[in-house]
């Protein structure tokens, strides 16, 4: 086999590693939305053995790209690839830390009656699974123009969190005692982790557009109106 055909071989499985490592973040995000819309903290509890296989992954992909580097002659495409999956790597393993963080608040909730929580919350978490799946996708195909489309629809969950910002707020304005206080945080804590979705796999596309057209620019460009 010629080296050329091997190293693409190897960039082949490198990008495998990538959508592997992305189908198990997808997963724990599908589990904790699950855990959630039914303040299930036994589901949750799956996502934590998940997280420790996404990081166990992550580490082993930063290797595969260091041994790319050192023993390969990688042209100016080739490390756009390598050093995009670098970034990429470590924005899904913080996916999988936001998911992780949704199921520690619900483990907190178990059991405390929580009055009617904000139906955007649940909103933005079938948004940014969608979104994950879709840049999945892109990944796969290369497909810039998909990647952009995935990018600005974290505007919509930026909006979403919004409006349940406000509710909670208001909620915690007026909460009676210090134990609805506390799970009204919580509550605030899952909404940020789902916003917190949005903006890593916003990196994710990012990426993406540069390893196909070398440039590097922010797609998404709306302030946080939750934080104006």
């Amino acid at each position: 086999m010629k080296p050329r055909e091997h190293f693409d071989r190897e960039l082949q499985k490198l990008s495998d590693s990538i959508m592997l490592m992305a189908s198990r973040v997808e997963e724990e995000l599908s589990i904790v939305l699950a855990a959630y819309e039914r303040l299930d903290p036994t589901l949750a509890s799956v996502v934590t053995d998940l997280d420790r296989q996404v990081n166990k992954m992550r580490f082993e992909i930063e290797e595969q790209c260091i041994l790319l580097i050192a023993k390969q002659q990688p042209t100016a495409r080739d490390l756009r690839l390598i050093i995009a999956s670098l970034n990429m790597i470590v924005d899904l393993e913080r996916m999988g830390d936001q998911a992780k963080g949704v199921a520690k608040a619900l483990k907190r909730l178990h059991g405390r009656p929580i009055e009617k929580l904000p139906p955007e919350i649940g909103e933005m978490g079938h948004m940014v699974l969608s979104m994950l799946r879709q840049i999945k996708e892109a990944y796969a195909n290369r497909d810039i123009q998909l990647a952009q489309q995935v990018a600005k629809l974290d505007d919509e969950v930026d909006k979403l969190y919004a409006r349940a910002f406000t509710q909670i707020m208001f909620r915690l304005s007026s909460a009676a005692s210090l134990e609805q206080t506390e799970d009204n945080y919580e509550v605030l804590r899952v909404a940020r982790e789902f916003e917190r979705f949005g903006d890593l796999i916003t990196n994710v596309a990012e990426r993406l557009i540069f390893i196909v057209t070398g440039s590097m620019e922010e797609v998404n460009t709306e302030p946080d109106e939750a934080q104006n």
